[in-house]
């Protein structure tokens, strides 16, 4: 498989460039030259198949050129090492759990399998390896896990100020080893933009091999593709046939994936993007207006993104035509207090105890059921394990929250953290003196 940028369709580089380079030169975000279609006889048998023998199907479609089968199966059961369960709250409403991870969130999938793929990418040139990786509170999380102890990688992750929750902050700066953490005093975005503009510096890129575990690398989009179609298996075990997935929604890279898994052959029937204040793109699906904006802070942080790196894939993937894609994706927008209010539906109704970013997945697949009313079963995703929002969902339901044992134990990790303000020189003089 090749791959071009979404500013340079002619452009092709092959799956280690894309990988580590992460960003093309020209600003844009790498993408296959080719959607592989997996063979319908899959999903005609879904139910027969294993989620590592899913998750296999769709790697090898779209890696299979790269990685030879049996290594490529080695990481792929590796990175799937734990479930993505759908838990039926009714006959026709359910929620896809991605918590099940060392992290308790989402992007372990990603993660663990980018890891994994570079480690076996860089095995034989020895150079080390700059992972930079800019959150909004679970990805860095996710990262510092997937890569702590890698050989050959070190890994530097820059969060917001004052943005994240404790466990999130625990989890980022509690490493050591490979692992550094920079404590921005800024906005997710100005994290975003330093990493951007240091992948686009000539002097770094001299002296250190950079490359990201954003999900605008291409090696963090494929593997969550794997949990859609697992989704869809179980889904149809129980008997459902039209599958809506509603997907809460900040930087696009999770509901970027679903739709490529659409592209590849996953028969769902819709996406909605459930975003917090946030607004840009259902916005922009109202007005044909695309305005990024300074980012929000929200009850769901993870989430406050202005400016959405992988909308600009999920355009590509279907040709910039508008029509197209709001035939297959519609997105609505949340507040806080309806966040609140979504949590304690949830709780209240079901007795499910819900992250805020989760409760806006709810919300906007109940908005869509109201909206478009049908006999399809309705799964919104729930991104993160409630423990990690101490200060997000109401006392009176964390009470509730049952807290996976790792989790427990953060609390008595170390804070080792650099503080930088929003200046890419200071970022990049951070870079250069600290490469032991």
């Amino acid at each position: 498989m090749k791959f071009y940028s979404t500013n340079n369709s002619k452009l092709r580089v092959p799956l280690a460039e894309a990988v580590f380079r992460s960003l093309p030169a020209d600003g844009g975000l790498y993408m296959p030259d080719r959607i592989p279609a997996i063979d319908p006889f899959v999903f005609k048998n879904i139910t027969t198949y294993s989620f590592q023998e899913l998750a296999f199907i769709v790697a090898d479609a779209l890696l299979g050129d790269d990685i030879p089968k049996a290594d490529l199966k080695k990481i792929v059961d590796e990175t799937i090492s734990f479930d993505a369960p759908v838990r039926f709250l009714t006959a026709n409403i359910a929620v896809l759990e991605l918590f099940h991870g060392p992290s308790f969130a989402f992007k372990d999938f990603g993660a663990r399998f980018m890891s994994r793929v570079m480690a076996y990418l860089s095995k034989d040139d020895g150079q080390q390896l700059d992972v930079l990786v800019a959150t909004s509170g679970d990805t860095g999380g996710a990262v510092a896990l997937g890569f702590l102890g890698v050989e050959g990688t070190r890994v530097t992750i820059l969060y917001p100020k004052g943005k994240v929750s404790k466990i999130q902050e625990q989890q980022l700066t509690g490493n050591g080893q490979n692992i550094r953490a920079l404590e921005i005093d800024g906005t997710f975005d100005d994290c975003q933009a330093m990493v951007k503009q240091a992948f686009n510096d000539a002097d770094l890129k001299e002296i250190l091999c950079l490359t990201s575990a954003n999900s605008i690398n291409i090696a963090r989009l494929i593997p969550q593709t794997f949990y859609y179609v697992w989704a869809y298996a179980q889904l149809r075990a129980q008997g459902a046939d039209q599958v809506i997935f509603s997907v809460p929604s900040g930087n696009f890279g999770n509901i970027g994936a679903g739709l490529l898994a659409y592209k590849m052959g996953l028969p769902a029937t819709h996406f909605v993007a459930a975003t917090n204040a946030n607004d840009t793109v259902p916005r922009y699906l109202s007005t044909g207006e695309y305005r990024p904006q300074t980012s929000r802070q929200t009850l769901s942080n993870a989430m406050d993104v202005g400016n959405p790196s992988n909308w600009i894939r999920i355009l590509d993937l279907f040709n910039h035509n508008l029509d197209d894609l709001k035939a297959m994706l519609t997105s609505y927008t949340f507040n806080d207090e309806q966040t609140r209010k979504g949590m304690v539906e949830l709780y209240n109704q079901y007795g499910y105890v819900a992250c805020p970013h989760t409760a806006i997945g709810y919300l906007a697949a109940e908005k869509y059921k109201r909206e478009q009313p049908g006999n399809y079963a309705s799964v919104f995703l729930s991104t993160a394990h409630p423990c990690k929002f101490p200060e997000a969902i109401p006392s009176s339901i964390y009470g509730a929250v049952t807290f996976p044992k790792a989790a427990s134990n953060l609390s008595s990790e170390r804070k080792a953290v650099v503080s930088l303000p929003v200046d890419f020189e200071q970022f990049k003089l951070y870079l250069l003196n600290n490469t032991d």
